[in-house]
């Protein structure tokens, strides 16, 4: 299972970003996918996950309305749109694949290399 994760970057505090997330190697129809973050010195956390079966998605309190995750099965990719930004988004973003819709992180089996997200104010 590979999941390539892309899309991060620097911008200012306000601005949005869109993360993308490609996989290959699993049935991606049938896999929940989810989104984590790292700031350094501190734990993963849940950012947001959307199931397969109705794209049912879940979210961190901290991003409610300001992110949205979807994804399209026909291109394997799962998608974070990621609007108003602020510093404290600032973090090392992971995908993850698993069967459940989950904001667990143990309940997600398959993990990408990160991409850097920086806010700067």
């Amino acid at each position: 299972v590979q999941l390539q994760a892309f899309g991060g970057g620097l911008v200012q505090v306000g601005a949005s970003l869109r993360l993308s997330c490609a996989a290959s190697g699993v049935t991606f129809s049938r896999s929940g996918m989810g989104w984590f973050r790292q700031a350094p010195g501190k734990e993963r956390d849940f950012v947001a996950a959307i199931g397969w079966r109705y794209s049912s998605t879940r979210y961190a309190d901290s991003v409610k309305g300001r992110f949205t995750i979807s994804r399209d099965n026909a291109k394997s990719t799962v998608y974070l749109q990621m609007n108003s930004l602020k510093p404290e988004d600032t973090a090392t973003y992971y995908c993850a694949a698993g069967p459940y819709t989950s904001s667990r992180y143990v309940d997600f089996t398959s993990w990408g290399q990160g991409t850097q997200v920086t806010v700067s104010s």
